[in-house]
């Protein structure tokens, strides 16, 4: 055996070499390239660990160290050459060119007890835990713009829906709190679950842990780890952690999707209630006067996506034998696709909450009496007739008003409403008042003025 065979970490098994397709499929460096410099960091302390093992020497872990800085180095100003017969992966790229910085005697002594499944596990887990509080301090931010945006626009009045059906009178502040505190739940979900993907599998060897008395919480200290994973087993098989991101992107884009959905709607001609900066909006190929919301639109498509990197893993994993089998090299690409989807699609929205102007006038002009309905009924019901007559009464008021083609009920006037029911007394006149409707939403969660205000101070508190 010769060539580039000769130099794979697993080449002295083979005799022949490997079909061309074969090695297409095989390799991952195309992508997992992307964590070069974690690679890096965690040669770096096996290095220290191999040392305090007794394996190298203080001077081969110091140049083992500053030869894998220079590697760093080399891919960081984008000078770094692959070689494709050879890099299989990053891991293999990393310790090829090591060996050719200070000489494949020292550098062939940094393998020593680690597998590239040990190895591999320890990188995504380092690039996730980076990845993660990139999107973590996203999140946050979308979720103060969010609650400023709340804060300041308190006083707009709009219609809340149920079935895309006028419902009641609500704030526009109160919608945006609404879907505030469901990114709140995700961002309390992501900081619990980022503490399972700081545990650290490095020093687990191939399956069967090392032979070397190697120092693993030395080892996890170095890397910043909370601690070990404490089975070799599990620690090389363990995707776990990719997984509950996947599973994690998929619920918070949901939100996503759902939020773009409410304000696609809103922005329409038909509703106007807000209109899209230029900066998040396109035309139309054909049609000069269209501004089209395809942030919104996009954000709501790139949560199928997510999803489908979610689904499309689980059906990897779901029957695999214990222990590393090499599907596993498929959870690299749904999950750097999924980071990168998710880290882009908070900015997006963040972007798009902070640049749209409301239109308060149209938001109230879309309110309609019929949506005091059910004011009509509490008034009854606070003068002690129980609900399910006064949801009658105030259904006859409505159709009252529909057969005489009156604009709402409170053109009915107190003799028809009297008619109608002779416990209704002059007073009623003073339910045909939106912002009265509002305001008497007054529990905890409602749409009334204070109740929106605690929102916007739990929410605040829980930004610190």
């Amino acid at each position: 055996m010769s060539g580039p065979e000769k130099l794979k970490l697993w080449g002295g098994r083979f005799t022949g070499t490997t079909d061309p397709l074969m090695q297409m499929y095989n390799e991952s460096l195309s992508y997992d390239k992307r964590m070069y410099a974690q690679d890096i960091l965690g040669s770096q302390a096996y290095a220290r660990a191999t040392c305090k093992a007794g394996i190298l020497t203080d001077s081969e872990r110091d140049t083992i160290i500053e030869g894998l800085e220079k590697v760093k180095q080399e891919w960081a100003s984008n000078t770094f050459v692959v070689k494709p017969d050879v890099d299989e992966d990053i891991h293999t790229a990393n310790e090829r060119r090591l060996g050719e910085i200070i000489g494949t005697h020292i550098a062939g002594k940094l393998h020593t007890g680690r597998s590239r499944n040990d190895q591999v596990a320890t990188d995504m887990r380092l690039w996730l835990r980076d990845e993660l509080a990139e999107i973590e301090k996203h999140l946050v931010e979308f979720l103060r713009a969010t609650v400023a945006r709340a804060s300041e626009q308190i006083d707009a009045l709009m219609p809340g829906y149920t079935h895309v059906q006028r419902a009641q009178p609500i704030r526009w502040s109160h919608w945006l709190m609404s879907h505030a505190f469901e990114f709140l739940a995700d961002l309390e979900r992501l900081r619990e679950f980022k503490k399972r993907v700081n545990r650290s599998p490095l020093g687990c060897g191939a399956l069967a842990g090392n032979p070397f008395n190697l120092d693993r919480e030395f080892l996890a200290k170095e890397l910043g780890f909370d601690g070990v994973i404490p089975n070799s087993l599990l620690g090389v098989a363990d995707r776990d952690f990719v997984t509950e991101t996947l599973q994690w992107a998929t619920l918070m884009m949901n939100h996503v999707s759902r939020w773009s959905e409410d304000l696609i709607i809103y922005s329409t001609a038909e509703f106007g209630f807000v209109t899209l900066a230029d900066a998040y909006s396109t035309g139309s190929s054909l049609m000069p006067q269209k501004k089209n919301s395809d942030s919104l639109e996009l954000l709501r498509g790139k949560s199928g996506r997510v999803f489908g990197q979610m689904a499309g893993f689980l059906y990897t994993v779901k029957g695999l034998p214990s222990s590393y089998n090499k599907d596993l090299q498929e959870d690299k690409e749904p999950l750097f696709d999924c980071v990168t989807t998710v880290k882009n699609s908070i900015q997006i929205a963040t972007g798009v909450v902070s640049t749209l102007n409301i239109h308060p006038e149209k938001m109230k002009a879309a309110l309609t009496m019929d949506m005091l309905a059910t004011d009509l009924a509490d008034y009854l019901v606070r003068k002690g007739v129980p609900f399910r007559e006064t949801h009658h009464i105030s259904g006859s008021c409505v159709r009252e008003a529909e057969v005489r083609g009156l604009s709402g009920i409170d053109q009915l006037g107190l003799e028809t409403l009297q008619k109608i029911d002779k416990r209704f007394e002059a007073d009623v006149l003073q339910v045909f008042d939106f912002e009265r409707s509002v305001e008497l939403r007054q529990s905890t969660g409602g749409t009334c003025k204070a109740s929106v205000l605690k929102q916007i101070e739990e929410a605040t508190n829980l930004l610190q």
